[in-house]
């Protein structure tokens, strides 16, 4: 149960950074929410501008499910109750949501983690970290929330929490007797100024590669979006655990020059490649997971991990230096914390069900995780790697011509198939994919399929399978759902893949999961 102390809402604009056009009236607030459907009497509701409806429209509807004020951006000269005008929304949301909890992350050791690719396996392995070294931590991760023993699902299709719901998990962490969290800092989250109030002690990069370009419109904004947690850290302020106030830094990533150059507090870089703060020697990759000595200069530490593939390398380099050199725990408890982590759900998750091939579902879900995946799958296999993935409607469009050219050039046979098409005509972006597959020397119908159904394309995948192939699923992994049109079906790669796989070797298995397509074009 999450305590706090009653508050006016002139109280909380008092304690903010945020200007207010008006006169702030001193009324109780009961929450903040930013959704007029979940207003509760003495909610303050915030109009936020949305792509497809404007928040300053429900103010009426908020009023009258008992919204004690509203806060937006428009001039409002008739509001049905107390109304505020600021100059962001969101930043407003942020920053009362954090007061309204008496600003949890001042409580807190926070530990932030963004990237492209690999964020929530770092994150799983600084959580690992901070138990092994005795601490009471806690997590926040786009797969769920653990608070203690507790672990709370953060919804389908999530990037970082809202700003309410993240400071309320804040709240129960510190009610909790927690000292430490790891959170997942997604560009969505940050651009967005959810994250806004977690004053973070220590910022984590994994990679910056192509991604979401068609909500930040080009590759420097996206960067850009990420640059605002190292930017932050500057700002923390005094905390009575402490503040470490260091940015960890991947020098064999391409960003590093660019965070280095914008990065006003300690920084610790980490490589595969080169000497560094923290450095990897003796690496060895086996299909069981993988070992190396993470090099300091004073000394080395023996690491083993049971993730697979090189890139884990440097996600386990990033976690081991953000521990060490970041928060000054011992080298005995990066190493133990790591080998703790025995996987991550959806990310090169092995499913066997006795066939004579292996099946793996995986999160690469952009150009750069794809072609990582099945660098990894190949050295897990002498026979065929099978790929099977599609590529999102209303997302970056440049992704689907790029995945389809990863996966001809990388895998034997790559099946091309649905990935929450949403809107869009599917068949519009499998064209666009199979353009790409045919652009760097695919061969419809030989070396590439097109299979609308993502069961289907799974069943084709196991089908054509020889003893010895791997097959591996991609751009789901943990995900729950699936969109089509406006609506979300229940959709898990693993069940849908063991649902294939049961049905080739006639054994018991799950349904395979319904998808529209099953019953034609979408």
């Amino acid at each position: 149960m999450v305590e706090f102390n009653p508050h006016t809402l002139k109280e909380l604009f008092d304690a903010i950074p945020v200007a207010v056009r008006g006169k702030v009236p001193r009324i109780p607030v009961t929450g903040i929410s930013f959704d007029s459907r979940a207003i509760q009497p003495g909610n303050i509701f915030i109009a936020l501008p949305g792509g497809s409806a404007d928040g300053h429209t429900f103010i009426g509807d908020a009023a009258r499910r008992g919204a004690a004020a509203a806060v937006g951006t428009l001039p409002i000269g008739d509001a049905p109750l107390p109304y505020l005008q600021v100059a962001d929304g969101r930043e407003a949301l942020a920053y009362l949501s954090a007061a309204f909890y008496d600003f949890p992350a001042r409580r807190l050791t926070v530990i932030g983690v963004t990237g492209t690719d690999g964020k929530t396996t770092t994150c799983n392995l600084i959580y690992q970290i901070l138990l092994a070294a005795g601490l009471r931590a806690g997590i926040i991760s786009t797969v769920n929330a653990t608070i203690g023993g507790e672990v709370l699902d953060t919804g389908f299709h999530v990037t970082t929490p809202e700003a309410p719901d993240l400071q309320h998990y804040l709240a129960r962490m510190v009610s909790a007797g927690l000292t430490h969290v790891v959170l997942e800092a997604t560009s969505h989250g940050l651009d967005q100024n959810r994250v806004l109030g977690c004053e973070f002690d220590l910022g984590v990069v994994t990679n910056i590669t192509h991604e979401h370009l068609d909500y930040h419109g080009s590759f420097a904004a996206y960067q850009e979006a990420k640059a605002k947690l190292f930017r932050s850290l500057a700002s923390t302020g005094e905390k009575t655990a402490g503040n470490p106030r260091a940015a960890v830094l991947n020098a064999d990533d391409p960003s590093y020059a660019f965070l280095d150059g914008i990065t006003a507090v300690r920084k610790i870089a980490y490589s595969q490649q080169q000497r560094a703060d923290v450095w990897a020697e003796n690496v060895s990759i086996r299909t069981d997971g993988l070992r190396f000595d993470a090099c300091l200069p004073g000394g080395r530490s023996p690491v083993d991990s049971s993730l697979v593939g090189r890139y884990n390398v440097s996600n386990c380099l990033a976690a081991f230096a953000a521990a060490t050199l970041g928060l000054s725990l011992p080298a005995e408890a990066a190493r133990d914390g790591i080998r703790a982590l025995k996987g991550v759900p959806g990310r090169m998750e092995s499913i066997d069900l006795g066939q004579a091939f292996t099946a793996i579902v995986d999160f690469a879900h952009t150009p750069n995780a794809l072609a990582r995946s099945l660098e990894t799958a190949r050295e897990f296999t002498s026979g065929r790697v099978i790929a099977v993935f599609g590529s999102a409607g209303l997302r970056d469009r440049a992704k689907r011509r790029m995945m389809a050219e990863v996966s001809v050039q990388n895998a034997d046979l790559t099946v091309l198939t649905a990935e929450d098409p949403r809107t869009e005509r599917l068949d519009a972006i499998l064209a666009e994919m199979a353009a790409g597959a045919e652009s760097h020397g695919g061969i419809e119908g030989k070396t590439f399929w097109r299979v609308p159904d993502r069961g289907e394309a799974l069943r084709a995948a196991v089908n054509m399978a020889r003893p010895g192939d791997l097959i591996i699923a991609c751009g789901k992994g943990h995900e729950q759902s699936m969109c089509f049109g406006g609506k979300e079906y229940p959709w898990d790669d693993r069940t849908a893949l063991r649902a294939a796989l049961s049905e080739r070797l006639q054994i018991p298995g799950p349904e395979m999961p319904y998808l529209p397509t099953r019953d034609g074009p979408v």
